[in-house]
């Protein structure tokens, strides 16, 4: 209530004192839930969000934003030497494109931890795919009970959702295929030629896949 008092009359004083200190100041806030949705079973939050509410942005999930990766991974390996004394690794290009194709589930808390992880108990040089591969194995990140009940998938059109998931798929099995086509077609019951053309469609290159890469 008294935060309310304070953002309604912009008075420090109680019941908008309009005697009391006028401060200069911008409020910024942020949310991990849907507010609007919270709000309206909360006359509170509901009175709070509304007084708040003057130019709303929408931040997308990191999964949606695949090229924001090598960026990040770049300023937390800076910015855990400099916080925690850890030893400073550059990310190998084939260990960011593999982490540009993962899901996140966790978001950025998820890419913080893993790159905290891999400079503690990494060696030195570069940071390869490999490493990238063996923590994402060893401590694979489980998705919200939301996010299992509605899987962002569900938010697209369904082209755009089924290519999605094709490439996601053949970019998997490629992997378990060690970047062989030959084996992949075998693997998923294509013809070469049609998988090769499927692959070129979705923007996959085996190759990238084969070294660590995203496609």
């Amino acid at each position: 209530k008294f935060i309310g008092q304070i953002l309604e009359s912009g008075n420090l004083g109680e019941d908008g004192d309009t005697g009391s200190a006028k401060p200069d100041y911008r409020v910024i806030a942020s949310a991990r839930d849907s507010l609007p949705g919270r709000a309206q079973k909360n006359e509170t939050l509901q009175q709070l969000y509304y007084r708040l509410n003057v130019l709303p942005l929408q931040l997308p999930p990191l999964r949606e934003r695949p090229d924001d990766v090598p960026d990040l991974l770049r300023f937390y390996a800076d910015w855990f030497p400099n916080r925690e004394n850890l030893p400073y690794r550059p990310f190998s290009v084939a260990a960011q494109n593999r982490l540009r194709n993962h899901g996140w589930p966790g978001n950025i808390r998820e890419l913080r931890n893993i790159v905290r992880r891999l400079l503690v108990l990494g060696g030195e040089g570069e940071v390869s795919a490999a490493e990238v591969e063996e923590v994402l194995r060893q401590s694979p990140a489980q998705p919200t009970a939301e996010a299992a009940e509605h899987p962002p998938l569900f938010d697209l059109p369904l082209r755009e959702a089924r290519e999605r998931f094709e490439r996601d798929y053949l970019v998997y099995k490629l992997r378990e295929a060690g970047g062989s086509v030959g084996k992949l077609a075998d693997a998923v019951g294509m013809e070469r030629t049609h998988l090769y053309r499927k692959l070129r469609a979705l923007g996959v290159d085996p190759k990238s896949v084969a070294s660590g890469g995203g496609g």
